[in-house]
């Protein structure tokens, strides 16, 4: 239960003096007032990640069903000659839908049950801190899956009964970004929470690194090279986004890494496909 007392002896204290404090700090007092039983509760981010999944991949699921109706995005579909069905579409949702009762939710209620509440910080972080920490997060993150997923490519029976499901269309489409198995979903989950615990993040920031990791790991597994995809906004090519991954699921063997590119090209896995108007171009980086 939110101890109020609490709650309004620390908004009694004096305004910060850096800009970034408060910049989030009515909004962080907000959700303390308005919905800390929600904030608070062990599910909470088990929602996060679902809802980010669900609501980043409908509209894409969308374009997949219209095609070339709507030939404005779908001259952008890097496999133009593979389209996913209407019962592809629920297989791979399917999948990501038992994973979560079946493992996640379980998982969850048995650590209510050992681990004390969760007491959120009265403090917002400062927008720098979200920044840099987010980042932080997301290149622990991109290391450890590379290394697991090189590793699982190169052993013949770890990829074929913990990462083979995942690799059921050689066309990736939005819904298929979770259609993992219960080991790697294990391994992409004790990351998940391990690493923003060892860099000390905030609450705050934990939820916007996971909306926005949720929403690059669905980008690049939609099937089309948006021109305002991350990867194009993101200069210097240090994002591979959905051409990246794309040819990984083509050529399994390249493209390992789930959000940057540099692990790739130190390693020499880096294979990109770029789309013409009316034809490929393959680009060895």
């Amino acid at each position: 239960m939110l101890n109020i007392t609490k709650v309004q002896f620390t908004l009694q204290l004096p305004t910060f003096s850096r800009f970034s404090d408060r910049l989030l700090q009515p909004l962080w007092d907000y959700f303390l007032f308005n919905h800390y039983s929600l904030i608070s509760s062990p599910f909470f981010p088990v929602m996060i990640c679902f809802c980010s999944y669900f609501f980043s991949s409908l509209p894409f699921a969308v374009l997949d069903l219209l095609g070339d109706n709507v030939p404005s995005i779908h001259r952008y579909k890097i496999q133009q000659e593979r389209r996913p069905t209407i019962r592809m579409m629920a297989k791979s949702f399917g999948r990501a839908v038992y994973n979560h009762l079946i493992f996640v939710l379980p998982a969850v209620l048995i650590q209510t049950c050992f681990m004390p509440s969760v007491v959120l910080p009265t403090s917002a972080p400062t927008v720098v801190e979200v920044l840099i920490d987010g980042l932080a997060v997301l290149l622990l993150f991109d290391t450890q899956y590379f290394m697991w997923h090189f590793v699982h490519h190169k052993h013949p029976q770890l990829y074929r009964w913990v990462h083979a499901i995942h690799h059921e269309y050689m066309a990736p489409f939005s819904w298929s970004t979770q259609q993992i198995s219960i080991p790697e979903l294990i391994t992409v989950g004790f990351w998940s929470n391990l690493d923003p615990i060892l860099l000390k993040c905030h609450p705050f920031t934990i939820w916007c690194v996971t909306i926005l990791s949720i929403w690059m790991s669905v980008e690049d597994h939609i099937g089309y090279d948006l021109p305002w995809g991350l990867n194009h906004l993101v200069p210097f090519g240090l994002l591979g986004g959905a051409p990246a991954h794309d040819m990984h699921h083509q050529k399994p063997n390249s493209n390992y890494a789930p959000f940057f590119s540099h692990w790739d090209r130190i390693f020499g896995t880096a294979i990109l496909f770029t789309i013409c108007p009316r034809e490929w171009q393959q680009t060895i980086i």
